[in-house]
């Protein structure tokens, strides 16, 4: 993955270094070079007398040498192939498959020039015909792991799993290449040379095709524009603690702009303090053609209720935990596809939900509000464990909120007489799904001007499954512990103080919330 001709430059000399390395090894080994053979005899025989003395270990390392051989690597490459084709990374899925199908055929064709015998032992372990130098075994993980390392910098948001997924990688490659010297199989320079081959071809690959999406401006026909492309103002508002590095995540922001054709990106950086109210204000009196907000939930809400009713559209980079109102609406959340569509998609007229209560400053939410139950999830999420885990977090806590306490409450819709329930939650929905796409509210949509409103009432702890499934299945039956309404207003009224939340934010806990939707209010850039 290369952003930045900084980037390249790097990449072209690791890719150098690495293909030299190789053809030097190739040309020695091929002369029999003394210094190789004796290198190979003083760190291959130990190893194998270790192995051929215990039984564990000829077990152990015959299971890995199988487990990792053609068969077992060209089904792992098919799995992660179509996983990446289905989840709309194609041309990941391509480059995948470049990667490991170039690989093994110039390990077959090294060995065929190199011809090279295997270790010649007097009591072998594992006989094996083919050639050994290099080892396939070793380019082919080596590969793999070169794989692992690029797509966990695509796709992986949080600095601590990315390098999780890289210690692994290496780890597992380490791991095939000692297999391979203690089975007796390979020599030492037979191992070096594959981790050298399928690294260098890592990197010659990633040199000469993008695993990146390519940008809707370059395979969609453009969107007829008001304002001239050598005129129009982009701006972009950073929560710059939810990305990792910022300031190369702003040279991808404008690079991406310059190829889209906006002639200006203006940054503004939100605060503890300021969530991203003053920084819209300032974007939009400057004349932003478009603002594009990049953080969690809390900036989202607060980018847009600014820009409400400006008719300047919002491009949402969803860089958060939940990140709810990007799922929505289909915007990827992969950052770089995000910002595409921020930058060359198409615009959609959104609902806003006006609402206020008791103990609260009149508000607007996207997504949903809730009370009781839900807000409890989000009032036990430890934020340093949140920080670690992502969305298990929320999980976790959920499971601690299972049985909060039944509240009783009346609700009114667009006016109505107030009808009395019993209920551990109660949501107010703009939008249909929650987290990891469960349809709460199957029906609703983010641009129909009515809000939808959803009870819950397990009786009790083991109630939540039967409850659970009916929610997954899209089941509309309605009774006592599942109960739906639609209206363009609601009023609910609990008979004591619960826990309250909007989008994901805590607020005071009290007795009531009035939501109003405002129909069609934001324009927010969705895909094409």
């Amino acid at each position: 993955m290369i952003d930045s001709p900084q980037q390249r430059q790097k990449a072209q000399l690791l890719a150098l270094v690495s293909s030299a390395a190789y053809v030097l090894l190739m040309s020695l080994v091929g002369q029999d070079a003394q210094g190789i053979l004796d290198l190979d005899r003083t760190l291959g025989q130990d190893p194998y007398e270790f192995t051929r003395d215990h039984e564990w270990a000829r077990h152990l390392f015959l299971g890995i040498g199988h487990a990792t051989a053609f068969w077992p690597m060209f089904g792992l490459t098919v799995v992660v192939a179509v996983a990446l084709f289905a989840k709309n990374h194609r041309r990941a899925a391509i480059w995948v498959v470049i990667v490991m199908t170039s690989t093994s055929l110039i390990t077959t064709l090294c060995k065929v020039v190199i011809d090279r015998d295997r270790p010649f032992l007097d009591d072998p372990i594992d006989v094996l015909t083919s050639s050994s130098f290099p080892s396939g075994h070793s380019s082919s993980i080596a590969a793999a792991a070169g794989i692992a390392i690029v797509l966990a910098r695509m796709l992986v948001r949080r600095r601590g799993l990315r390098r999780l997924t890289y210690v692994l990688a290496l780890s597992v490659e380490l791991l095939i290449g000692i297999d391979r010297i203690f089975l007796g199989v390979h020599n030492f320079s037979d191992v070096v040379g594959g981790y050298l081959l399928g690294a260098a071809t890592v990197l010659l690959a990633l040199l000469l095709f993008d695993p990146q999406p390519r940008s809707t401006a370059l395979k969609a026909d453009p969107l007829p524009e008001t304002v001239p492309p050598s005129r129009r103002k982009v701006a972009a508002i950073l929560n710059p603690i939810k990305v990792d590095d910022p300031a190369g995540f702003r040279a991808m922001v404008e690079r991406m702009a310059t190829e889209s054709g906006w002639a200006e990106v203006a940054w503004w950086h939100t605060t503890a303090e300021d969530t991203g109210y003053s920084m819209a204000h300032e974007a939009a009196v400057s004349g932003a053609d478009l603002v594009i907000a990049i953080g969690g939930d809390g900036t989202i809400r607060a980018v847009c209720e600014e820009l409400a009713g400006t008719g300047i559209p919002v491009g949402i980079i969803p860089a958060g935990t939940g990140n709810l109102l990007a799922r929505n609406l289909s915007i990827p959340l992969y950052l770089r596809a995000a910002v595409d569509v921020g930058l060359n998609g198409q615009d959609r007229a959104i609902d806003m939900v006006r609402v206020s209560g008791d103990e609260m400053e009149d508000a607007t939410f996207l997504v949903m509000a809730g009370m009781g139950f839900d807000a409890a999830i989000m009032e036990g999420v430890n934020e340093d464990f949140k920080k670690k885990v992502g969305w298990l977090a929320y999980a976790w806590s959920g499971l601690k909120a299972l049985m909060f306490p039944a509240i009783k409450v009346e609700i009114s819709i667009d006016g109505g007489e107030f009808t009395k329930h019993r209920a551990r939650t109660i949501v107010i929905g703009n939008v249909g799904s929650l987290q990891a796409g469960m349809p709460l509210i199957p029906d609703a949509e983010i641009d129909d001007g009515q809000l939808d409103v959803v009870l819950l009432y397990p009786r009790r702890f083991l109630s939540w499954l039967p409850l659970a499934a009916r929610i997954l299945t899209k089941n509309k039956r309605t009774d006592a512990s599942l109960t739906r309404m639609t209206g363009h207003t609601v009023v609910v009224r609990a008979s004591a103080a619960a826990p309250r939340q909007l989008d994901g934010d805590l607020i005071e806990p009290g007795r009531e919330l009035r939501a109003e939707c405002d129909h069609g209010r934001l324009l927010v850039r969705v895909p094409r």
